[in-house]
């Protein structure tokens, strides 16, 4: 899920029809300042961060004048809110107010519907409130094809024993509240309080709502950036890798940094799972071993060969690994050999230095694992890999075994390797993320052409001595083209180097420069 700063969410709530206070957002102690100027009384600043407990973390202020606004604001950039580095703040009115209530929406799994939560008490955390007052809460489940009429809203506030001009103002905000969650796909919405003041406003005094990651793509408006449910920014890694998973719909692919600026010799492990479950037991498994575990990826679902590829690469990109460990679920449905093509792609192009201890259980596992071993023999790093009969517990003592071992070299020691195709006789086509090269001087030496024969999709085809397309450029780079990488490995080991398939990864290498 993409979670919205507070001061995006009641931009969407105002588009709705729904008043919030007055202000807007502020990146600098100056901003400040001015916005509290505009506003002409007393302000609040708010630490702009996708944690709860701000107040409790110093990151809520008040005051009175411009002056006092700037000099808290200074209070709190840069403050660390658990683990959330606060670079934004939302300056808004003081709101003089009457009473507080709570409203939420949220997707029902259980129940495959929306839920509308109203309680005639806020200011903390609605469990609590359920717990401790629960008349005062009512929970009405949507219909998605009806939404909630006005009708609908009165009757939830009758419940509460809400009348008068308030019920006829509560239930407006609630139809309007409800319009805003459906329009921007929003899997829960709540506003904590929801206010009256004594002029006799309603008011939303705060705002935290979650979009939909299956329906980002339909709302470029919203401007998310990554949709993926962090309590922090996305690291720059982070941004790359949900670049390749938004471009490409085969597979799963999920990359998170559990550390960042990793420190040598400290033990960490890029880590490379297939399936929540195995990758969950497999990561207890390595920590339980003393490592520490760098990231958390997950390809899963069928992925391409080029879609592991780029996800090894980017794990490898991280500075100070210790070693690589991929394992995940033991039964796994996919082919597990577009796994293996795509590890040893990545590995022979990063010059894998470190251990690697590779469990792929599930189809045709066995040529995936003699893939692994053919493939990464003249690597500097040893890579092992295993099937579904071999635990994840013993994986794990397997990499503990060898990188206590392990005679750790420089990096420059391993130069990462780049390989292009000479100018000249170069036929090349694209694919559906990327583009194969064949040098055909070099494939008149070629007697077997065994790129042709690894193609299992019959994608390529000999012509006058020289592989070419079988079938068309727009059917090629439309996906025929599986980028099942078979054709690159055969031709490199089993022919003359010939053919390379270019998989780029836009922003890796800035996102390696940068450190993060």
């Amino acid at each position: 899920m993409a979670k919205l700063f507070e001061y995006q969410g009641k931009e969407l709530l105002r588009r709705g029809g729904v008043a919030t206070p007055k202000g807007r957002r502020a990146a600098s102690k100056d901003e400040v300042a001015k916005i509290a100027g505009e506003l002409g009384g007393p302000v609040v600043i708010k630490a702009q961060t996708w944690t709860t407990g701000r107040a409790e973390s110093g990151g809520v202020h008040f005051a009175d004048s411009p002056e006092e606004a700037a000099e808290a604001a200074e209070k709190i950039f840069g403050k660390n809110i658990k683990g959330f580095s606060v670079q934004e703040v939302l300056v808004e009115e003081k709101l003089d107010i009457s009473k507080e209530f709570y409203a939420g929406v949220i997707i029902d799994d259980a129940a495959q519907r929306p839920t509308l939560i109203f309680s005639s008490r806020g200011g903390t955390g609605i469990e609590e409130i359920a717990q401790r007052f629960p008349d005062s809460v009512v929970k009405y489940p949507i219909d998605i094809s009806t939404g909630i009429k006005s009708y609908h809203a009165l009757d939830i506030l009758r419940k509460l024993d809400i009348r008068g001009e308030l019920q006829k103002k509560l239930s407006s905000f609630l139809v309007a509240f409800y319009g805003t969650c459906r329009g921007t796909e929003a899997r829960s919405a709540e506003i904590n309080p929801l206010v009256i003041t004594k002029q006799g406003q309603i008011v939303a005094a705060d705002c935290h709502m979650v979009i939909d990651d299956y329906a980002v793509f339909r709302h470029p408006e919203l401007g998310i950036e990554i949709a993926r449910e962090f309590d922090r920014p996305a690291t720059a890694m982070e941004r790359v890798a949900y670049e390749v998973e938004a471009k490409d719909h085969r597979g799963t692919f999920y990359f998170f940094q559990m550390q960042h600026q990793l420190q040598p010799a400290e033990g960490y492990v890029g880590f490379h799972g297939a399936g929540g479950g195995g990758s969950m037991m497999s990561m207890d498994a390595i920590t339980n071993k003393g490592f520490k575990i760098a990231n958390f990826c997950d390809t899963s679902g069928n992925p391409s060969a080029s879609k592991v590829y780029r996800a090894a690469r980017i794990i490898l990109s991280q500075k100070n690994i210790t070693a690589y460990f991929a394992s995940g679920s033991g039964v796994a449905s996919q082919e597990q050999f577009h796994s293996a093509r795509g590890l040893v792609k990545a590995f022979r192009e990063m010059r894998l230095s470190v251990p690697a201890v590779i469990r792929l259980g599930g189809n045709c596992e066995q040529l995936a694992m003699d893939i692994l071993h053919t493939y990464t023999k003249d690597l500097p790093g040893k890579v092992e890999a295993y099937g579904r009969d071999t635990s994840a517990v013993f994986c794990a003592e397997r990499l503990r075994q060898l990188v206590d071992s392990w005679d750790y070299q420089r990096p420059e020691d391993h130069p990462i390797t780049h390989r292009s195709m000479p100018p000249g006789d170069s036929y090349e086509f694209a694919t559906i993320t990327g583009k194969v090269r064949i040098d055909h001087a070099r494939c008149a030496d070629c007697a077997g052409k065994p790129c042709v024969e690894a193609c299992t999709p019959k994608v390529l085809k000999i012509e006058e001595g020289r592989p070419v397309l079988a079938i068309s450029l727009l059917d090629a780079s439309k996906g025929k083209c599986t980028e099942c990488l078979a054709c690159e490995l055969a031709c490199e080991f089993h022919g003359n180097s010939a053919l390379y398939i270019d998989l780029p990864i836009h922003g890796l290498d800035e996102a390696i420069k940068s450190g993060e």
